[in-house]
C-alpha cells in the first residue's frame, strides 16, 4: 500500500458538442442542463477546486461548457471500509476464510498485508476494517462518463435517430436532439482522448455558416469565447447574445417602443450567432386590424419585434433579427418585408369577416362546440355561467340585464375566423366585436375582462359587469372539472384550477365584494344538472382547495403593502372566514394588537380554553347560569365579558377590527384571576358545565376576528 505524491496539473477543461440546429424554444435549458451536469461529474470527482469557474456557451449549432482550474487526477484520499466481523474474517487458526479473500478481491485489494487491517470493536461485536489511500479520479475517464451520463440525460422533448460511420467503416445507431458532426475535448492545450455519440474528440469546431465557414482549430481551452467571437463570428454565451439583441433593439427603436416577451426574446437568440437588426415596414392599411392581431401574427409566426409610439398605438415599421450582418441588407429587409404581408392580409380578410356576423347570432353554434364530455357542449356551460352571474349580480345589487348578455356573448368568440387561427386572442377579439356590433361598452369590456387575471400578476377587470363575469366564469370551471373528478394535483394541474380559485380570491379581496364563498359555490353546484357533480363536487372541498390558495397567496407575496408572517394568516384563516374581502383588514388589526402587552397573555389564555373545550366530551349549554356562579373570580369574568360583548358584536358589523381586539385587553385580568381561583372541572357536574358554557362563550367572543391560540 503507497500513497501517490505526484503533483496534480490544473488547467481550464472545454467541452463542445456541435451539431444541426438544436430546438430553438429549449435551448437555453439544454445549454445550462449541459453545463451543469459535466460540472457536477467533476466536482463528485473531486477534479475541481474552490476556484473553479463553470461558463455555459449555447448556440443554434452547440452546447459548451468550460470550467477553469480542472486538474488532471484528483488527490488521493483516505478510505476506511468496514469488512466483516472478525469472527467470519478469520477461522480458528487465525487464517483468512474465502469470504474476507473474496471481499478484498472484489476491493481491489488482493495483495494486502493483512496486518494491516484494523480490527475495532470487542467479542463478539470485533469488526475488521481496511485502512487504505484511494487513487483519485482521472480527468479522462471522468470526462468520458460525464458527457455520456449528461448527453443522455439533457431534457429532450423528441430524439432523433441518425447513423454514423466508424473508423472501422461500421455504421452505429445514435440518437440525440439533432445530428452532431464534432466534439472538443481541451484540457489547457491538451485533447482528452473521449468520444460520445459516435464522435472522437478532437480540437476542431465550425465557425459561422455565411459569414465564417470552414473549421476552426483551437490551440487552448481558455481562447474558446474569444476565437469564436474574433474567427468564427460565433457569439456563444446565450446571455451575451440575448444582451446584445436587446441593446440593439432599443437602440434601433429610436423613440418608439418595442415589444420584446422574453419567450420572444429567448426564442430569437436561440436563432442566430452573430445577431444583426433591421429595420422593416408594413403597409399602413393593415393598421385599421386590431394591433393585437397583427402584433401576435408577427410574434408568433414571424418572430418579428412590433414597436408602438409613446402611448402604445403600434406602427406599422418592425424590426427583425437576422443571423447574417451585411453592410447592404435591402435583400434581407424586402425579403421579410414580402413575408409578412400574407401573415397580415390573413388577418386583416379574418377580421372583415367576422364582422359581418354580430356575436348574439352565433351563440346558438356554441351547441357544436364541445366543452367536457362529462359536462356538455358550450351553450350549456354559457347557461350555467349565466345564472351564476345574473344571481351574484343581484346580490351586489348589478345591472342583471348587462351580466345575462354579457355571460351569453362572452364565449361566441370562439367560433371566429381570428380566434380559431389566435387562440390566444380569445376575449380580446371578443370585445373588439361586440364593440362593433354596437353592444354596451361594459358587456364589450366584460367579454374580455372576464379571463381576468389570466396570470399570477395580472390586471384585474375594471368594470363591475366584467368582475362579475370572471366570478362566474371561474367558480364553473371548479365546480365542473371537479365534479368529474379531475381535481388538480401537486405535479398536474390540466384545467388551472389553481389559477382559477388564486383569481376568485384576488376579485374578492382586491374588489372588496362581501360575497359568501360557500353560498358561491352552492350556486354554482345548482346549476349543473350533472348528478355527479353534485356528489362530488362538495362545497366544503372546494371552499378549503380555494382558502389553501388564498393561504398561499398571502404567504409569497406583499399584500396592500405588508408582508404577513405565516402565524398570522392561520390565525385569520382557520377561523373559516365566509367572506374573505375583509383579510387584509384582519391580518392589519392582528399585527397592531400584538403590539399590545396583553396580547400574548390573551393568546395564550385563548388556547387555553381551546385546549379545554376539545378535551370536553359531554354536552357544553348554549348559555352560561348566573345562578350557579358562585366564586368572585368567575362572577367577575361573566360581568366583564357581559359589559363588553355588546360593544365587540357593534365593532365586529362594522369591520372595526382593532377596536374590537382592543376591547378585549379589559378581559386580562378577569380571565388571569379566573384560572387562578376557579377549578373549572369541578366535580360537581352541574357547576362544571355551568363553567365550560362560560368558557365557550369567552372563546367565541375572542375569535370574533381571528383564533388567537394560533398566535400562543
Amino acid at each position: 500500500m503507497s500513497i501517490s505524491h505526484s503533483k496534480s496539473q490544473s488547467a481550464t477543461l472545454l467541452i463542445e458538442v456541435l451539431t444541426e440546429e438544436l430546438p430553438p424554444k429549449s435551448l437555453r435549458r439544454l445549454g445550462d442542463a449541459f453545463s451543469e451536469g459535466i460540472f457536477a461529474a467533476l466536482k463528485l470527482a473531486g477534479l475541481v477546486t474552490s476556484s473553479s469557474k463553470v461558463t455555459s456557451f449555447a448556440t443554434p449549432r452547440r452546447l459548451a461548457v468550460q470550467v477553469t482550474d480542472v486538474l488532471d487526477h484528483a488527490p488521493d484520499y483516505p478510505v476506511r471500509e468496514k469488512l466483516l466481523p472478525t469472527s467470519i474474517a478469520f477461522d480458528a487458526d487465525a487464517k483468512a476464510t474465502p469470504p474476507l479473500l473474496k471481499k478484498l478481491v472484489a476491493l481491489g485489494y488482493a495483495d494486502i498485508d493483512l496486518a494491516t487491517l484494523e480490527r475495532a470493536g470487542e467479542g463478539k461485536n470485533e469488526d475488521l476494517y481496511l485502512n487504505a489511500i484511494a487513487k483519485g479520479a482521472a480527468l479522462e475517464q471522468t470526462a468520458q462518463s460525464a458527457l455520456e451520463q449528461t448527453l443522455n440525460k439533457l431534457p429532450i422533448a423528441k430524439m432523433m435517430h441518425y447513423q454514423v460511420q466508424q473508423t472501422d467503416g461500421q455504421l452505429a445507431d445514435v440518437q440525440f436532439a439533432r445530428p452532431a458532426h464534432r466534439i472538443i475535448a481541451l484540457h489547457g492545450a491538451t485533447v482528452l482522448n473521449i468520444s460520445a455519440l459516435g464522435i472522437n474528440a478532437h480540437n476542431q469546431t465550425e465557425g459561422h455558416r455565411f459569414l465564417a465557414p470552414g473549421n476552426i482549430n483551437l490551440s487552448h481551452a481558455d481562447q474558446y469565447e474569444s476565437d469564436l467571437q474574433n474567427r468564427a463570428k460565433v457569439i456563444p454565451s446565450f446571455n451575451q447574445r440575448r444582451a446584445k439583441i436587446e441593446t440593439a433593439l432599443f437602440k434601433a427603436a429610436g423613440d418608439d417602443l418595442v415589444l420584446m416577451p422574453d419567450s420572444l426574446l429567448d426564442e430569437v437568440t436561440s436563432l442566430v450567432e452573430w445577431p444583426a437588426i433591421y429595420e422593416c415596414h408594413f403597409d399602413e392599411v393593415f393598421l385599421e386590424v386590431p394591433q393585437e392581431c397583427l402584433i401576435l401574427t408577427m410574434q408568433t409566426n414571424q418572430k418579428y419585434f412590433a414597436l408602438t409610439d409613446k402611448l402604445g398605438k403600434l406602427r406599422n415599421r418592425f424590426l427583425i433579427v437576422s443571423n447574417i450582418e451585411t453592410n447592404n441588407p435591402n435583400a434581407i429587409i424586402s425579403g421579410n418585408e414580402r413575408v409578412v404581408r400574407p401573415r397580415l392580409s390573413d388577418a386583416r380578410f379574418f377580421f372583415q369577416q367576422d364582422q359581418k356576423r354580430r356575436l348574439i347570432s352565433r351563440v346558438a353554434d356554441l351547441e357544436k362546440v364541445v366543452y367536457h364530455n362529462q359536462l356538455g357542449n358550450q351553450l350549456d356551460r354559457t347557461k350555467r355561467v349565466q345564472g351564476i352571474a345574473v344571481n351574484i349580480a343581484k346580490k351586489l345589487g348589478a345591472d342583471e340585464q348587462l351580466l345575462a348578455r354579457a355571460a351569453e356573448i362572452a364565449k361566441t368568440d370562439l367560433l371566429t375566423d381570428m380566434v380559431g387561427e389566435f387562440p390566444e386572442l380569445q376575449g380580446i377579439m371578443g370585445r373588439y366585436y361586440a364593440t362593433h356590433g354596437g353592444e354596451n361598452p361594459d358587456v364589450a369590456s366584460a367579454c374580455s375582462e372576464h379571463y381576468m387575471p389570466r396570470f399570477a400578476g395580472d390586471s384585474l377587470p375594471q368594470t363591475q359587469t366584467g368582475t362579475i363575469l370572471a366570478i362566474a366564469d371561474k367558480i364553473e370551471t371548479l365546480v365542473g372539472i371537479w365534479g368529474v373528478g379531475l381535481v388538480s394535483t401537486s405535479d398536474k394541474d390540466p384545467y388551472a384550477l389553481r389559477r382559477h380559485a388564486l383569481g376568485i380570491c384576488r376579485l374578492l379581496l382586491e374588489k372588496n365584494l362581501a360575497l359568501n364563498l360557500p353560498e358561491l359555490i352552492a350556486l354554482a353546484r345548482s346549476q349543473f344538472t350533472q348528478a355527479e357533480v353534485k356528489e362530488k363536487a362538495k362545497t366544503a372541498d372546494i371552499y378549503a382547495f380555494i382558502i389553501d390558495r388564498l393561504r398561499a397567496y398571502l404567504r409569497d407575496q406583499s399584500v396592500a403593502g405588508k408582508h404577513f408572517t405565516s402565524a398570522e394568516i392561520d390565525a385569520v384563516l382557520s377561523q373559516e372566514p365566509a367572506h374573505i374581502h375583509d383579510v387584509i383588514e384582519r391580518l392589519t388589526a392582528l399585527r397592531k394588537f400584538n403590539v399590545l402587552a396583553e396580547s400574548a397573555q390573551l393568546a395564550a389564555t385563548n388556547k387555553r380554553i381551546s385546549n379545554i373545550l376539545k378535551k370536553t366530551t359531554t354536552a357544553i349549554p348554549a348559555n352560561c347560569s348566573t345562578q350557579l356562579l358562585q366564586i368572585p373570580a368567575e362572577v367577575a369574568l361573566h360581568k366583564a365579558l357581559e359589559e363588553i360583548a355588546p360593544g365587540l358584536n357593534i365593532a365586529y358589523e362594522k369591520r372595526q377590527f382593532l377596536d374590537l381586539l382592543q376591547a378585549l385587553v379589559a378581559l386580562s385580568g378577569p380571565i388571569d384571576q379566573f384560572f387562578v381561583d376557579v377549578m373549572v372541572m369541578d366535580p360537581n357536574p352541574e357547576l362544571r358545565a355551568n363553567r365550560l358554557a362560560l368558557l365557550q362563550q369567552l372563546h367565541q367572543k375572542m375569535n370574533l376576528v381571528v383564533d388567537l391560540g394560533k398566535l400562543a
